[in-house]
């Protein structure tokens, strides 16, 4: 193919992906979305359809600055993808987590609390100052923050291939598979202001900044220790990892600390092996789990994190067993299943994941034709994963909700495997069908698996989860109803509470000593709401029942009322000892008075 058609179809790239962005802008919600991807204009998932379409083309079918132009081309595009909240001009993204971590920013920003007062200060910081630097609003400036933490996970992954392998098809390869996000599930990782996430994203920093290490120059050792400049690189980036959730640092140091065993066994098996000529990883890995424990020993919420875990795994029933029971009986009731969940979320991880398997196995044979360095670079990312799931294992027995994050940091390595190992398969069988042949399967292959990740990248009704997408209205009803509480009065939601509301309003810090639910659960109860008994619904006490359309969609909708019903929710408006207090297009409350 000549430069012309070469230049010609990337600049087509670019300009689909120019029209997508632009329709996207110009397409703001005017209302709650139950699913991001419907209420985006199909104009737009076609301009980054085919801007993908060309960037996987030329991705693998090319070499040198047009590879590069669409690696870059296809970065950008997925970046589009995560970026469609700030584009469409969301007023914030994200329930649970996400409004605490807006209430943190509310507390930098007003002075009831200091970065270092906080054990993971990273995202809230950089919103902070997006929020004051910028003049946007502090909503706008965290789900933004987002976004930036997300850019060095596609761009960093290529490198770390390249770095590996010295070739341009592995580097191609691992771009696509970053395209895909693995590290989100959608369980317990998530694409949006989530800490423990988008500390993922700056994991392959440091894990190149660990190569560059590996494969510097002996000659750069001027410290005792073996310590050099790239020590202190590693130190670095550990430490911005430490500082947006120190799980995923523990990781890395987990990860460095496997190396150095590595090493430390290549070294009694043989003085001549590869292995044994690195740099050794122990130092590093003893710095970096140092200054975790100095940053960590003092923090209470650390503290009881770990008290947590360590009651999880003594406790019954509470494991990952027990709840995939009943959420696989819940999604029976609504026409799902827990098979078609699980091909939607994790049916492409799955496949990468035994791809990048077989390769490592074929590694260790012998039958690749990667170079001493390349194969240990292998083995060491291989080996690393064995703690790693060892930790998974822990955490699968105590805290569920752990043991899926840890697969997110898992699939971070992974994807690095995987990419190197689609370049060597489809270069395998480019022997037998030839290499347009092979390219060709590869990108059908790579394609399907993009519209399977992207179209899961967020919450949606696909994956029985509405779109957690917060309206300035919704918010400004839970404001309202915040300001105008009187005497105490516990609220109660429609299957939500409205204590991380409260969270974004007053400050995490500032209102902890507030009382909002009384301490039991922020929720009415099921069978008294659904028998009319709305008086008895909330422990027969007075309360503020606080209904969004959020709660609506999920219940109504999403769950095709399993839970709450269409009739229950309207009759509240005829019971006497029910008055509406606050209401608007997207929020409503009620005063109720108990029993």
């Amino acid at each position: 193919m000549n430069r012309t058609i070469l230049n010609t179809v990337l600049a087509v790239g670019f300009l689909a992906l120019a029209l997508a962005i632009g329709v996207a802008r110009r397409s703001p919600p005017s209302g709650y979305e139950p699913s991001i991807y419907t209420a985006t204009p199909t104009l737009t998932w076609l301009g980054v359809g085919l801007a993908l379409a060309i960037a996987i083309g030329l991705t693998i079918g090319t070499r040198g600055p047009y590879q590069v132009g669409a690696m870059a081309l296809g970065g950008l595009t997925v970046t589009t993808v995560v970026s469609i909240p700030v584009i469409r001009n969301y007023h914030f993204q994200g329930m649970g987590d996400a409004l605490t971590h807006l209430g943190w920013v509310r507390d930098f920003t007003q002075g009831t609390m200091t970065p270092h007062e906080l054990f993971y200060p990273g995202l809230h910081s950089i919103a902070t100052t997006v929020h004051i630097a910028g003049g946007i609003s502090m909503e706008r400036a965290v789900i933004m923050s987002v976004i930036l933490l997300f850019v060095p996970f596609v761009v960093f992954v290529p490198l770390i291939a390249r770095a590996i392998t010295g070739t341009a098809g592995a580097a191609g390869f691992a771009a696509i598979v970053s395209w895909m996000v693995l590290p989100v599930n959608n369980v317990a990782t998530h694409m949006g202001p989530h800490t423990n996430s988008n500390a993922l994203f700056l994991v392959p920093v440091a894990l190149f900044a660990l190569v560059a290490y590996l494969g510097r120059r002996g000659g750069l050792e001027r410290l005792p220790f073996g310590i050099s400049p790239f020590t202190f690189l590693l130190i670095f980036v550990g430490a911005g990892i430490l500082l947006v959730h120190p799980q995923q640092m523990v990781n890395v140091v987990v990860v460095f600390a496997a190396l150095a065993g590595v090493q430390m066994l290549a070294s009694l098996r043989s003085a001549n092996h590869p292995i044994s000529t690195h740099p050794r990883m122990h130092t590093p890995a003893a710095l970096l789990g140092v200054l975790f424990v100095l940053w960590a020993a003092a923090n209470e919420r650390f503290r009881r994190a770990f008290s947590g875990l360590v009651y999880g795994l003594f406790v019954q029933d509470i494991g990952t067993g027990s709840e995939v029971g009943q959420r696989g009986g819940s999604l029976t009731e609504i026409g799902g299943s827990l098979v078609e969940l699980f091909v939607l979320m994790f049916l492409v991880a799955a496949i990468i994941g035994t791809i990048a398997a077989l390769f490592v196995l074929s590694n260790w044979l012998g039958r690749t034709q990667l170079d001493s360095d390349a194969r240990a670079y292998i083995t060491y990312l291989a080996l690393a994963t064995v703690p790693l799931f060892a930790m998974f294992i822990v955490y699968f027995f105590g805290t569920p909700t752990m043991a899926f994050r840890q697969v997110g940091f898992i699939y971070v390595l992974l994807t690095i495997l995987g990419g190197i190992a689609l370049a060597h398969l489809f270069g395998w069988l480019s022997g037998f069908l030839t290499t347009p042949g092979s390219n060709a399967l590869a990108a059908i292959f790579v394609s399907a698996c993009l519209v399977l990740t992207l179209m899961t990248l967020f919450a949606s009704p696909t994956i029985y989860q509405p779109t957690q997408h917060v309206t300035e209205q919704q918010q400004f009803g839970y404001d309202t109803a915040l300001e105008t509480r009187a005497d105490e009065r516990l609220f109660a939601g429609f299957g939500y509470g409205i204590s991380r509301y409260g969270d974004a309003y007053h400050g995490t810090e500032a209102g902890t000593e507030i009382n909002y639910d009384g301490g039991a659960g922020g929720q009415v109860l099921v069978e008294e709401f659904e028998a009319g008994n709305y008086s008895g619904a909330y422990h027969g006490t007075d309360y503020y029942f606080t209904v969004s359309a959020y709660d609506e969609t999920r219940e109504l909708e999403v769950y095709q009322e399993l839970h709450h019903s269409r009739e229950a929710l309207e009759s509240i408006e005829q019971d006497p000892g029910v008055n509406r207090l606050v209401s608007n297009n997207e929020f409503r409350m009620y005063e109720v008075e108990g029993e």
